[in-house]
């Protein structure tokens, strides 16, 4: 049965959340569209308010916001290129009979190459051809007016309600930091050589299976080695500068300890920024410390397992991690090179522990 299910394309349960948030945005959207639209001067002609396709575009729109298929140019350029080839065809041929073949094959490939590919936009090219005589009287006008203009009215809606419910449309996926020239695991450019060898459209974006893999990848690590805390590799060595000290104290720091980098912190210990030695190279020492500091350095709380820190310190912007309390109060660093050597750790007692129950067995 199991077979079946999957083979027929049975889809997970949604949560009751996303039902409800999908399903008010639809009801709310056509709403708006079709109130929007009866007040524009061409309505009067025998037009419909609204083209049967919006509906297709709202189900895309709210059910599945971070679709490709259901982003602004998709649905907007999508549904207007797919009612002008409608239109073409029907001005060309005046049989809908052979007009609605190749409305919607011709629709599909013009999607493809403005890249605006929307399932909807099939049924657009459709409408246009077997809409009636008001549709056919309208002529090239039907594809702005109410296609192109339900389209926009919809998406208009969908940016307004989605970034109110989720707060991501249109939809970005979340950005890791920017990798280095080399870096382990996988890239961009392994994921878009195997897409690209795929042969099939995916209703995923290449930036979304990226952020993806790699949660996967901070998942998979915490499952097989365990959850290491940032406060159980920190270092505590008590070495900070002061907004106000001058550069002079950082560079007999810098040079005394052999370090690249300095918390800032408050007199009540709170931690202000983060004075790196390379940004010393083009200042005087008579500067003052919170000139020159980064005021927005990587901050992790203490509690905080080390496997995230993972793609923000290999990722090439930051080099160091600041730990803090909850009250903002700093209790430690974590260098690349901790959590280089901290991972090593886990790798070698991971070998022992697997060494030692194959000699038990």
């Amino acid at each position: 049965m199991n077979n079946l299910f999957h083979w027929v394309g049975i889809q997970s349960a949604p949560t009751a959340s996303r039902l409800w948030t999908a399903g008010l945005g639809a009801a709310f959207g056509i709403l708006a569209a079709g109130l929007a639209v009866r007040f524009w001067p061409q309505m009067g002609l025998g037009l419909p308010l609204l083209v049967a396709p919006i509906g297709a575009s709202a189900v895309l729109l709210f059910a599945v916001p971070a679709s490709p298929l259901a982003q602004p140019w998709a649905i907007v350029g999508g549904n207007t290129v797919s009612a002008l080839c409608g239109i073409f065809w029907m001005k060309v041929l005046g049989d809908p009979a052979y007009a609605a073949c190749l409305a919607v094959a011709s629709a599909i490939v013009a999607m493809s190459l403005a890249r605006c590919l929307h399932p909807p936009g099939g049924a657009c090219a459709l409408t246009c051809v077997i809409g009636g005589k008001a549709v056919v009287a309208a002529g090239w006008s039907f594809a702005l007016v109410p296609v192109a203009l339900d389209s926009a009215l919809l998406v208009a809606f969908g940016v307004l309600y989605n970034s109110a419910v989720r707060g991501n449309y249109p939809h970005r996926a979340a950005q890791f930091a920017a990798p280095g020239p080399v870096r382990a695991g996988f890239s961009m450019a392994d994921i878009e050589s195997v897409l690209s060898q795929y042969d099939q459209l995916l209703d995923v974006s290449s930036e979304d299976l990226d952020t993806l893999f790699r949660q996967v990848e901070t998942r998979a690590y915490r499952r097989l080695h365990g959850t290491i805390r940032c406060e159980q590799i920190m270092r505590e060595d008590g070495l900070t500068l002061r907004p106000e000290d001058g550069l002079a104290r950082a560079v007999a720091l810098f040079g005394g300890h052999r370090i690249g980098a300095l918390p800032v912190v408050d007199a009540e210990g709170r931690l202000e920024g983060l004075l790196r030695l390379d940004s010393l190279v083009s200042v005087g020492e008579e500067a003052r410390v919170e000139q020159v500091m980064d005021n927005s350095p990587c901050i992790a709380a203490a509690d905080a397992p080390i496997d995230e820190l993972l793609p923000i310190l290999s990722g090439g912007m930051y080099h160091e991690a600041l730990v803090v309390d909850a009250r903002g109060h700093l209790l430690g660093m974590i260098t690349q090179t901790d959590l280089l050597c901290a991972l090593w750790r886990g790798h070698i007692a991971e070998q022992i522990a697997l060494h030692e129950g194959g000699k038990a067995g």
